[in-house]
């Protein structure tokens, strides 16, 4: 009887502890109900729901690559360098001078763009961890002053304001990203934070891509003899954060309807600890598929 209960106290104490980040959570959030006017009001929470919408689709490509034993400290220069690429097009389009034209592109298509060079700019990330063996905290941090070198560079230190876009171009739109749904409160940063998350742990958790992820994280030379091309499974991971940072970008680009190249510095810090803080469940499948045996491919 006296060994169930202790069994019952430490299923509890362990609850507790792995739920400490809630917990404190909702501690704070009753001490400021109480000390702050108006701080749990719908407006005030959608507010906030609409800043930690950015630092959410930062930490869930975060998340893939700590998974993975690896650091991006590059994500905050690839939003600013995303809401820069984005906001050219936009206000300049793309002059090809050997051909003499200007092109405008419609918003879905800008958005494309930005969406893919983003991962581009992860994927290098990835290429520069694991065919030339440099440590993530290097090659991030490199790459992280590179990207907001080239959205200085993109207009000399300028920023793109009024980007409402011209009818004339067919370029009109790019504003909505910023707004709430139509017909709602709700802003759209945080629709697109949980469709990503919802993907994100679907593909986690159902396809063998995650699983080989997951692997990675438990043991990962256990990993390369059960035949999982790591080096190639990093390099997606390295695209995916990189594809999370261009759409905050874009979507922080669309809240100002500007774009300049100072957005997103030191966002990589919150990603970071917005992924650590989180505590995902991932961590008990990872120290099981630390053994050979139970790797599944």
């Amino acid at each position: 009887m006296a060994a169930k209960q202790n069994s019952g106290n430490n299923k509890l104490a362990m609850t507790i502890l792995k739920g400490r980040t809630f917990i404190v959570l909702i501690i704070l959030l009753i001490f400021f109900s109480i000390t702050a006017d108006n701080f749990m009001s719908a407006g005030a929470l959608l507010t906030v729901a609409k800043h930690v919408a950015l630092y959410g689709i930062l930490a869930i490509g975060m998340t893939y690559v700590i998974i993975t034993g690896g650091i991006d400290l590059s994500v905050g220069s690839v939003a600013g360098l995303a809401g820069m690429i984005a906001g050219g097009l936009i206000q300049e389009g793309l002059t090809l001078k050997m051909f003499g034209v200007t092109l405008y592109f419609s918003v879905p298509m800008i958005v494309l763009i930005t969406v893919l060079l983003g991962a581009l700019m992860g994927m290098i990330n990835g290429l520069v961890i694991t065919k030339f063996n440099v440590a993530p905290f290097i090659a991030t941090l490199g790459t992280m002053y590179i990207w907001r070198g080239f959205a200085n560079i993109r207009s000399n230190g300028a920023t793109f304001s009024e980007l409402a876009g011209s009818e004339g171009l067919g370029n009109t739109g790019f504003e909505v990203f910023g707004r709430n749904l139509a017909g709602t409160a709700i802003p759209c940063g945080v629709l697109i934070l949980a469709l990503i998350a919802v993907a994100a742990g679907l593909v986690l958790k159902k396809t063998p891509f995650g699983w080989h992820v997951l692997s990675i994280g438990g043991n990962e030379k256990a990993s390369k003899l059960s035949g999982i091309k790591v080096d190639r499974v990093k390099i997606w991971v390295y695209a995916f954060s990189g594809f999370c940072s261009a759409v905050v970008g874009i979507i922080a680009t669309s809240q100002l309807v500007s774009a300049t190249p100072k957005t997103g510095e030191s966002w990589e810090m919150n990603a970071i600890a917005a992924s650590y803080l989180a505590e995902l469940p991932w961590q008990a499948v990872s120290a099981r598929l630390a053994e050979p045996s139970s790797v599944r491919l």
